[in-house]
């Protein structure tokens, strides 16, 4: 498949499983996605611009979840996915927070915002469908500050060989289950275990940070290595 055929693809996906998307992600997780988004804004830190860009927002959680705990910024998402948008613009408008988050399509791999426009640039379970990481995370690290924060959250495979067997059963096999019975397109959910297992591992995605010309990286495991906060810094 090659990069446009996937890009294609995800998007096909996507677009097919908006109305579960959000239940399904809470029950898939155990909830526990909820607390993965509200670790990353704490890390967040706004000094200049006290502006906040959401890339592959999607339903815009980490865009709520970030203007709720930080209450003087001003947030803008950007998805390629215009139906998973439709939903996070309900999700704002019944939190009273149209205000202050704005939503928009657009493309990862071509930001269309200037150079030094954000105080922080995060993506949340999305980078993983998106061929070209290195130069999302370059596009990032363009549009924040000097000093400004490019942050990524997402899934991976724990790296403890016990743990790793019954993760690899349940995306495998539960969690395709699962989706089946509440989803219209469980298939979906047979490409996110795909995609989390062939996800980079957390040293070599920071040396790409770093190679997207980020400094002082950081990565925090989280609940046993399922997922990952990295955090680079733009000198």
């Amino acid at each position: 498949m090659t990069d446009a055929e996937r890009i294609s693809a995800v998007k096909e996906i996507f677009s097919t499983v908006t109305g579960k998307y959000d239940f399904l992600n809470h029950l898939l997780s155990l909830r526990r996605d909820i607390a993965w988004r509200r670790f990353t804004v704490r890390k967040m830190r706004f000094f200049r611009t006290g502006r906040f860009l959401d890339v592959a927002t999607g339903t815009a959680d980490l865009a709520i979840e970030a203007a709720q705990q930080h209450r003087s910024i001003q947030v803008t998402g950007l998805d390629f996915v215009q139906a998973m948008m439709k939903v996070g613009l309900m999700k704002i408008a019944n939190k009273g927070l149209s205000d202050r988050i704005w939503l928009m399509r657009g493309d990862a791999l071509a930001l269309p915002f200037p150079d030094h426009a954000f105080d922080v640039a995060a993506i949340a379970f999305g980078i993983r469908n998106i061929p070209n990481k290195l130069r999302a995370l370059r596009e990032m690290r363009r549009v924040v500050v000097p000093g400004g924060q490019a942050m990524v959250l997402e899934m991976t495979s724990p790296r403890s060989c016990l743990f790793q067997g019954f993760y690899h059963l349940y995306l495998n096999w539960i969690l395709p289950k699962i989706a089946k019975a509440f989803s219209n397109n469980p298939g979906a959910y047979e490409y996110l275990a795909d995609s989390i297992i062939n996800f980079p591992d957390p040293e070599t995605f920071s040396r790409q940070m770093e190679e997207a010309g980020l400094i002082h990286v950081e990565k925090y495991p989280l609940d046993f290595g399922i997922t990952y906060l990295h955090i680079g810094v733009k000198p």
